[in-house]
């Protein structure tokens, strides 16, 4: 169905977590800022209206900062106040399912975008220019417009892609992230004291990701399609290089012997 061009002077946010809160900090300089959760938290001095669900639906923009396994509902909670002609965004870590769900539940009135910023609370804690989201229009003439503001005010590098590429691609990247920082934060304490510049830069990427939430890590691991073949990739990796020291090992003559 055709759209109507429109202003975007509202941008609503439902799910105001740390996330949420990023969202709020960067956009409220530039439009009216309405947010809804379920467990409202201080707004921490921004600009930031917290509101009603009916009300916050009725944003000219509407953005989605909940974890994926509450897409569906939340999404029908919203259904019956939302506006012809406004734009729903999603910000999940992974985008085949989240795009599939917004594309079913959704009214054909709605332009959706399917969007993963590449950086979080922590990554981002000194300002957002010069760091990746990447960007899936699924519906509506409005993406480019968005995308457009976003490179030109917010600096952000925005990469269009589509939900499978965008999931194969973070099958990798997010997946082992998590999965080696899931693995090395068990091991704690690790030394520091005597740290190599490549272990210290291991240390911040685990440090990153440490604090992300729950249902983040679900949402890498578990809803991305691709994320199993690239885990059982990476551990049959680990036995091969594993299974070739126990082999070295074998053939080695003892340290001691070795020295005479």
């Amino acid at each position: 169905m055709p759209f109507k061009r429109k202003s975007f002077s509202t941008v609503g946010i439902v799910g105001f977590g740390a996330f949420g809160a990023l969202v709020a900090r960067h956009l409220a300089p530039h439009c009216r800022v309405l947010a809804f959760d379920l467990q409202p938290r201080d707004p921490e001095g921004l600009p930031v209206i917290f509101c009603d669900l009916p009300t916050v639906a009725r944003s000219d923009v509407l953005v989605l900062a909940v974890p994926v396994s509450a897409l569906a509902d939340t999404i029908r909670a919203l259904r019956p106040h939302l506006q012809p002609g406004m734009i729903v965004i999603d910000v999940g870590s992974v985008k085949i399912e989240p795009v599939r769900i917004m594309r079913e539940e959704l009214p054909p009135f709605v332009e959706i975008i399917g969007t993963h910023p590449l950086f979080g609370p922590q990554s981002a804690k000194d300002g957002v220019a010069g760091h990746r989201i990447a960007w899936c229009p699924v519906r509506g003439r409005s993406a480019g417009r968005i995308a457009a503001f976003l490179r030109r005010v917010l600096e952000l590098d925005v990469i269009r892609t589509t939900p499978d590429v965008h999931d194969r691609e973070m099958a990798v990247v997010q997946g082992l992230t998590h999965l080696i920082a899931k693995v090395l934060v068990r091991m704690e304490p690790l030394p520091s004291r005597m740290a190599t510049r490549s272990f210290d830069l291991i240390l911040q990427a685990t440090n990153m990701v440490r604090h992300d939430a729950p249902g983040v890590y679900e949402a890498i691991e578990r809803a991305n399609p691709h994320a199993a073949a690239v885990r059982e990739r990476f551990f049959a990796l680990a036995d091969e290089v594993r299974g070739a020291l126990d082999e070295q090992a074998e053939l080695a003559p003892p340290l001691a012997a070795a020295a005479y």
